[in-house]
């Protein structure tokens, strides 16, 4: 291993994939709790965690790390990916189950309200924290942790998110507040 570089292994990423998911349901409950008043577990699954963050944390990690020192770029590529990502989620998660989990159709600059001009600033700031702040925090963190208890949480994490998954690909979590359609 080279000094201050993480071996990135399996768990490496499997681990900042839960991080993100995490990350990215409790902004949803924050702000639907703030806007609605209402605390609401969102999207598909019923664990805390949506994986499209988790997915989208991956993706700007793979493809921008290397642009840390150049938050404009992080900022704009962060806000880019992550709207074509929410874009094809959306689009897949309708064609599947005929539900959309979000509309944003009363935004402004909206494209078929599955993205709109808030959600990719607001992307694009949360790839900036992401890949010039968070990163280097989560891979100090990921170096103090021993790797067997690494593998074990990732073991865990993901036996949970299988059945989570196995459960709602028949049940999906819908209702109020949850889907639109």
């Amino acid at each position: 291993m080279k000094e201050n570089r993480v071996s990135r292994e399996f768990d490496y990423y499997a681990l900042l994939f839960f991080v993100m998911a995490f990350i990215g349901w409790v902004w949803e409950v924050l702000l639907y709790l703030c806007t609605e008043h209402a605390f609401i577990n969102r999207g598909v699954y019923r664990g805390p965690y949506l994986p499209i963050y988790g997915v989208g944390g991956l993706l700007l990690c793979f493809l921008l790390r290397r642009l840390r020192e150049r938050p404009l770029w992080v900022f704009l590529l962060s806000a880019a990916v992550c709207s074509v990502l929410e874009y094809f989620t959306s689009w897949f998660l309708e064609a599947l189950w005929g539900i959309r989990w979000w509309d944003y159709s009363g935004h402004v600059l909206n494209l078929n309200g599955r993205i709109c001009l808030a959600g990719a600033v607001i992307f694009g700031l949360g790839g900036t924290a992401l890949v010039c702040l968070l990163l280097p925090l989560y891979e100090k963190l990921y170096r103090r942790i021993p790797r067997k208890w690494r593998v074990a949480a990732c073991l865990l994490l993901l036996f949970l998110f299988i059945a989570d998954a196995t459960y709602c690909a028949v049940r999906p979590n819908v209702g109020r507040g949850i889907s639109y359609g």
